[in-house]
């Protein structure tokens, strides 16, 4: 086959858009924290310590929204309000790459062409590194690879190369859970899994609730029922950091964004009224 007709076989077949969400935690940790994304996914298990959230279905499917832009505001929604971090892969026609989001850190990622041409900053790659707290030498050299040039690799599989250095991290990800699938593809790969259950959207009510129960481990004296004053002056923290990240993912259109500000305000919010009812000394 010539140099012309690989190339357009590969725009005939483009890369469908993909996407999942990986949290560092078991499942019945991610499941209250996922129904604050109001959005149907399928979840399980992904190795030691690891659960994958697949979407069943998404702004990105219909062309309304980026994936990269949905997934990095749902990721970091998800971390928001949980001890562990969470790992956004996506893909599409275009592009791949992933975002590290975990807590209140700013979160840090990388992006691939879909030829595999490498446009992030080398330093991304160092900083992912040491959230997940990886080899500072044998782990952080192979990540490093995944900077350079490679015309052998795509993009989804510089993402599949990620992953090989995340399983010294204990991520396992199931048959079929594969960057470059399509999001039917990984629906069903997901939901063949034994353990796999359907984490529904919350209601109002329910979210209120379930921000109740995501919390806990070394977060504690921030929680609202915690009568800390670390716990008053993070709401206030959250309500002034989620007003303007609201707006700007409304005005940006991006479900995303919106969503990791709705967050956001609902912590601050619920942390506000808990402090204000609670009784004083």
């Amino acid at each position: 086959m010539s140099t012309e007709e690989f190339w357009a076989d590969a725009r005939a077949d483009p890369v469908a858009p993909g996407a999942l969400l990986l949290c560092r935690a078991h499942a019945q940790a991610v499941a209250p924290a996922a129904r604050l994304l109001r959005t149907r996914m399928v979840l399980t298990r992904a190795g030691e310590n690891w659960s994958v959230l697949v979407p069943e279905g998404g702004p990105w499917l219909d062309g309304t929204e980026p994936v990269d832009r949905v997934l990095t505001g749902w990721a970091t929604a998800l971390a928001v309000g949980a001890p562990w971090p969470v790992l956004a892969l996506w893909w599409d026609a275009d592009r791949a790459g992933y975002t590290l989001a975990s807590g209140f850190r700013r979160p840090v990622g990388y992006v691939w062409l879909s030829g595999g041409t490498p446009v992030g900053e080398d330093e991304a790659m160092h900083t992912f590194a040491a959230c997940l707290g990886l080899d500072p030498a044998l782990d952080v050299q192979s990540l490093d690879r995944l900077t350079k040039p490679d015309p052998s690799a795509d993009a989804p599989a510089r993402l599949r190369g990620l992953l090989a250095v995340l399983t010294r991290a204990g991520v396992c990800l199931p048959a079929g859970l594969s960057p470059g699938e399509s999001a039917d593809r990984l629906r069903e790969a997901a939901r063949a899994q034994p353990d796999a259950r359907t984490v529904e959207g919350a209601g109002r009510h329910a979210a209120s609730r379930t921000e109740l129960d995501v919390g806990g481990g070394r977060l504690g004296p921030y929680l609202p029922w915690s009568g800390d004053p670390r716990a008053r002056a993070l709401a206030f923290a959250q309500v002034a950091a989620g007003l303007p990240l609201t707006a700007w993912g409304l005005r940006r259109h991006s479900g995303g964004w919106t969503t990791a500000g709705a967050l956001l305000l609902a912590h601050g919010t619920l942390g506000l009224a808990y402090d204000l009812g609670r009784p004083r000394d």
